[in-house]
């Protein structure tokens, strides 16, 4: 019986050539197919760059910047979590996609299909019984709704999951890894086999009420509504939600998201910001004409759970939950006092992971959502 199994680690450790010696630790182990990270932006990235090439050396890593990260020892800021893939059992392909602010969704089909071909190119021991892509992608680039919509369409059946890097809420500058590098305006695209049972999922706690929004002025491009229902936007936000103005803050945003119905579901289109002109700028793409609702939260933990639980039920116990977690819902969960209970759930059902600045499902990206990657248990024949 094989005793490869995924790898997972946690590290609270401030410095970053300690964190990257810690993780390294914990998660190494003969013959990587591939290595995955989340850490803090706070972390000198030159650094932990440096001493992360020198601990790996040539096996396969990516990773990003977030918001918060999520691991064995919960959530947690300014930490350093991650994951390992025996290659016994997973293969993987990655790739790099720069210069986002010219990005062309026939590029992005043909570098899905380029990985592709060198997924099904690798002589393993054992040929996977299923792919999935996992898609880290810079936060700020204003790029996930097309770069992820390409890279499906070029993937067809093989589902794509990931979420976008954040930098601790400074909306200033968020980075992907790949090939011994941060990367900015960039995306990282890994395609990962493997032969055990896994399955893709996403899920949500919101619900939209009949209070209606009309984005009647909107600098699309941007993702800044100017104004909603003829009013201007922030202003009229306030006081659809019952607050004033000078009163909103995140956790207003965390709390009253606003959602839009696609194709007879639910999508969050959460907000990022409220600027100086009293305009809104979001997480994801917003049209002009758009109607969209407020929404309601309905038990966070309890959805969460229940979640996990169905996808128990699909994979087994799960060796992995790769999670990528929206930073509302970490704002919310504060706010809430439920972290402690929230993160019980995850460490049960062995969540890796990060808060995002979005998150990517299929085609679409997409806001106050955890989505994720569960891998289960090997068979007992292994």
């Amino acid at each position: 019986m094989s005793q490869d199994r995924i790898r997972t680690a946690h590290t609270r450790a401030t410095d970053a050539r300690e964190a990257a010696r810690e993780f390294h630790a914990e998660v190494s182990q003969p013959g990587m197919a591939l290595v995955v990270f989340f850490c803090s932006s706070k972390y000198d990235l030159e650094a932990l760059a440096d001493e992360l090439n020198g601990l790996f050396g040539d096996v396969p890593v990516v990773g990003c910047t977030t918001a918060g990260e999520i691991g064995p020892a919960g959530y947690l800021t300014h930490s350093l979590t991650g994951v390992s893939f025996p290659s016994s059992s997973c293969m993987a392909a990655t790739g790099l996609l720069q210069d986002l602010q010219r990005f062309e969704s026939h590029a992005g089909n043909d570098f899905a299909q380029g990985l592709l071909r060198q997924l099904e190119d690798c002589h393993e021991p054992s040929s996977p019984e299923s792919v999935f892509a996992l898609l880290l992608i810079d936060g700020l680039s204003l790029r996930e709704e097309s770069v992820a919509r390409a890279l499906q369409d070029g993937l067809g059946r093989i589902p794509v999951v990931g979420g976008s890097a954040g930098d601790d809420l400074g909306f200033e500058r968020t980075c992907v890894f790949h090939g011994g590098a941060f990367h900015e305006d960039a995306a990282v695209l890994a395609l990962v086999g493997t032969r055990w049972p896994m399955t893709v999922f996403k899920t949500q706690h919101f619900v939209s009420t009949d209070t209606r929004l009309v984005v009647t002025e909107a600098d699309t491009a941007n993702r800044i509504v100017r104004e909603i229902n003829g009013l201007p936007a922030a202003e009229e936000y306030a006081r659809l939600i019952g607050v004033s103005l000078a009163e909103l803050t995140p956790s207003n945003f965390a709390e009253f998201p606003v959602v839009v119905l696609i194709d007879g579901a639910d999508y969050v289109r959460s907000i990022q910001s409220i600027n100086e002109d009293g305009s809104i700028t979001f997480f994801c793409a917003i049209d002009e004409g758009l109607v969209l609702r407020v929404g309601r939260g309905v038990d966070l933990a309890g959805n969460l759970e229940q979640s996990l639980a169905k996808v128990s039920e699909e994979v087994g116990s799960p060796q992995l939950v790769l999670t990528c977690d929206c930073i509302l819902r970490s704002l919310e969960i504060d706010r809430l006092d439920e972290k402690k209970r929230v993160g019980d759930i995850l460490r049960r059902y062995n969540a890796i992971g990060f808060s995002t600045y979005g998150e990517q499902f299929g085609g679409l990206h997409i806001n106050q959502t955890l989505t994720g990657v569960a891998i289960g248990t090997p068979r007992l024949d292994e």
